[in-house]
């Protein structure tokens, strides 16, 4: 009897360390969904998608962005490092970096080559320049580089920055219709993910079209088909149904993107990547990141009310039911953790608005530079500005230098020009930012998104409302609630049914499943973590 109960004692104690770590991690970030779309378009969610997550999951009501700018290559490191650009690096998805003088992209690596059926600039990419650990680094460490990390995404930083610096893949999608990888992870594709593309599995897609997926009158939390808002779909008039072989046809496989079908044809190289390399088979856990991009493609088109970016969303859901499902039966119900969030939320469309009686406009960022260069050619009788681009500008110092102009009333004059744009609410020199206390929310917000070996000399925040972008569509980047604030919602392994309204901030993710995973936080946290999800 003794011996008996010896054994049940041993049997238990093993299933507790069996169940330390998640056989799987399932990373999902939904490139520019804002929390809103959860509530507005509820009604027409299946129940297996995102309300199984919601009604099943742990959901965080009030998670924001705590930095500017609000843009995907930011966003995605900012997930995964558990820290904010400041400290990580990625300031933008391409930027004028003043260490190079030059602009320079996120993922840019001229040391590596495309892999796979790619043009020579897709495939030229790696994590090289984002300068902190992610949690999937910290878990290669962690289980002695056993357990594996897999990125995918149709964009090349939302299948890299996530997977870290010792993933054992990533792969993207490029124009030519398949998915593509470059040498920093090995001199050949996979043969799996030769055999996929191969299949040619984005034409069935193209060939079937885009109509809605349910009757019209089901869309009345957008606005009408090809309101003025929109723009055209790769030459298509914005209306329902789209001829998406006309549009290949006169295009490439690039239109793919700015459909929904994006992201059915990502979940099913998601499914085969968990099939082909055996994750969460064993137990020791592997981690897969996913990023469907369509939705971005399709809001910065159409914008946020249009009818096809509802469409997007109900697509999505049942995709995401279709992905719940496949994990069921492949790695196990309760053997499996996934967290759902986005990498940055969306403005509304500014003439929208302003139809509406709001008074604020659109910006294009070609007026702004002009309107720059002639207030410097009429004030210092030469064009100081050596750039101006995500906010930042940038001043020619060796030109300073030459006319003997002295960079601080440089700077005041400047400011004082920008305070008369009906655009501007604030002006900060790169002096304000890095002294910035706490106490100024917004200023708080600019530091932790600013590095000053790479960002400009002054950063301008806009009023609410306003966006530097065209007329049409929508865009993101400030650090306004419209822009920050995303889902998050936590599914499956440990996760207990519940819900919070308390702000949380989206860095404190990664320190979060470090703690959870019990391994080594990345090493750029604060180490903030979200308690609702590791209580017990």
């Amino acid at each position: 009897m003794k011996k008996m109960v010896s054994f049940l004692l041993l049997a238990c104690v093993w299933v507790n360390q069996a169940q330390e770590r998640p056989k799987l991690v399932v990373g999902i970030v939904v490139d520019q969904m804002k929390m809103e779309y959860l509530y507005r378009f509820s009604n027409d969610f299946s129940d297996k998608g995102f309300k199984r997550l919601i009604e099943d999951g742990y959901v965080f009501h009030n998670v924001h962005y705590n930095y500017m700018p609000t843009y995907t290559g930011p966003g995605h490191a900012s997930i995964y490092t558990g820290t904010t650009p400041a400290i990580h690096g990625i300031v933008g998805n391409e930027w004028f970096s003043r260490k190079l003088g030059k602009e320079r992209y996120c993922t840019d690596d001229a040391s590596v080559q495309t892999v796979g059926d790619g043009t020579k600039a897709e495939g030229e990419m790696s994590p090289k320049n984002l300068l902190a650990t992610t949690i999937t680094d910290e878990l290669r460490l962690a289980t002695n580089f056993r357990g594996k990390v897999i990125g995918v995404s149709l964009k090349d930083r939302g299948a890299i920055l996530p997977a870290g610096h010792f993933a054992n893949g990533a792969f993207w999608y490029s124009k030519t219709g398949a998915f593509i990888s470059s040498t920093f992870y090995g001199a050949t594709l996979p043969d799996w993910v030769t055999q996929f593309n191969a299949e040619k599995h984005y034409m069935t897609y193209i060939n079937q079209g885009w109509d809605l997926l349910k009757p019209a009158a089901t869309y009345d939390e957008s606005l009408p088909d090809d309101n003025p808002y929109e723009s055209k779909l790769y030459g298509a008039k914005p209306v329902f149904p789209y001829n998406l072989k006309e549009m290949y046809e006169k295009n490439d496989a690039g239109i793919l993107r700015a459909t929904p079908f994006g992201n059915d044809l990502l979940e099913e190289f998601a499914k085969k990547a968990i099939e082909k390399e055996d994750l969460g088979k064993d137990a020791t856990t592997d981690f897969l990141t996913v990023s469907f991009s369509s939705t971005d493609y399709v809001g910065h088109t159409l914008g946020p009310r249009s009818m096809e970016l509802q469409d997007t969303y109900l697509r999505l859901d049942a995709t995401l039911a279709d992905f719940l499902n496949y994990l069921d039966t492949t790695v196990g119900k309760g053997n499996y953790l996934v967290f759902l969030t986005a990498d940055h939320a969306g403005a509304e469309n500014a003439q929208f608005l302003n139809d509406k009686k709001y008074n604020v406009t659109h910006i294009d960022p070609k007026d702004i530079r002009a309107s720059l260069k002639k207030f410097s050619t009429d004030t210092f009788g030469e064009d100081v500005v050596l750039n101006y681009s995500n906010f930042n500008l940038f001043f020619n110092k060796e030109l300073l230098k030459t006319k003997g102009l002295e960079l601080p009333k440089v700077k005041q004059a400047f400011k004082d020009f920008l305070y008369t744009q009906d655009q501007v609410k604030r002006v900060y020199t790169e002096e304000e930012i890095l002294g910035a206390t706490g106490n100024d929310f917004y200023l708080n917000a600019l530091a932790k998104g600013y590095d000053p070996t790479q960002d400009g000399d002054m950063v301008v925040l806009d009023q609410p409302g306003y966006i530097e972008y065209g007329a049409t569509g929508t865009s993101h980047g400030t650090p306004y609630s419209y822009d920050t604030h995303v889902p998050l919602l936590f599914y499956g392994w440990q996760i207990k049914k519940g819900a919070t309204h308390d702000r949380k901030e989206i860095t404190q993710i990664a320190p979060t499943l470090a703690q959870k995973l019990k391994i080594t936080f990345p090493n750029g946290t604060e180490a903030k973590v979200l308690m609702e999800v590791l209580e017990k």
